[in-house]
């Protein structure tokens, strides 16, 4: 399946719920989601109640398009999370939390994921004094993330950790910000990951 390159805007109304998936833009009143919140389409004013599939069905697509994965990326990490010792659907977002796009996001240095996951594309990212360009890596802990030089004198890195400042950065990660270097301190706990959604949905959904 190729990757979604349409209106942003629309996945958040079609979730019911704001993802920030245009970064600056969701915090202002120009969010399409705040002037319109019911889903997209014609009968998007007269969706009927969602069976319990369709519930599962819709959770998984909400963290699937939160994190900006497809489906077979998505479905790996989930085979992944079920190996692992702890709660499945736990297991599943810190997972998403390790990807390098994700924590880059996560230290400031991007509005939001898909900026990060671009940035890191281009190369203006080390891990451990190394250049890595690929957003699905995952990071583990005590592991340094670190911008390039020339990656400090970009405009929209400098405003995203600026906002990032204001907004306060996350426990389980450590930011110096003058630097701009961030470390994976820890993985985060499940109350950390500050996203609304029911993880033991999306587990449902894969044990049919």
């Amino acid at each position: 399946m190729a990757r979604y390159t349409g209106s942003l805007c629309r996945l958040c109304r079609r979730e019911s719920m704001k993802m920030f998936l245009k970064g600056t833009r969701c915090y202002t009143e120009k969010c399409a989601f705040e002037r319109r919140k019911y889903p997209p389409g014609q009968h998007g004013h007269n969706r009927g109640k969602l069976s319990d599939y369709g519930l599962q069905l819709r959770e998984k697509q909400k963290v699937k398009r939160i994190y900006g994965v497809m489906e077979r990326q998505f479905k790996n990490y989930f085979e992944k999370a079920t190996k692992m010792k702890g709660v499945t659907g736990e297991n599943l977002l810190k997972l998403l939390e390790r990807r390098l796009d994700n924590v880059v996001y996560r230290m400031g240095f991007a509005i939001n994921r898909r900026q990060a996951r671009q940035l890191v594309r281009h190369g203006f990212f080390l891990v451990n004094g190394k250049k890595v360009n690929i957003p699905s890596y995952l990071v583990r802990t005590g592991d340094i993330v670190e911008i390039v030089q020339k990656g400090k004198e970009l405009e929209i890195v400098k405003e995203s950790l600026a906002m990032a400042e204001q907004r306060g950065f996350p426990a389980w990660l450590e930011v110096n910000t003058e630097e701009m270097k961030g470390k994976l301190l820890r993985l985060p706990e499940r109350q950390e990951i500050q996203l609304p959604v029911q993880e033991q949905l999306i587990v449902e959904f894969y044990s049919k």
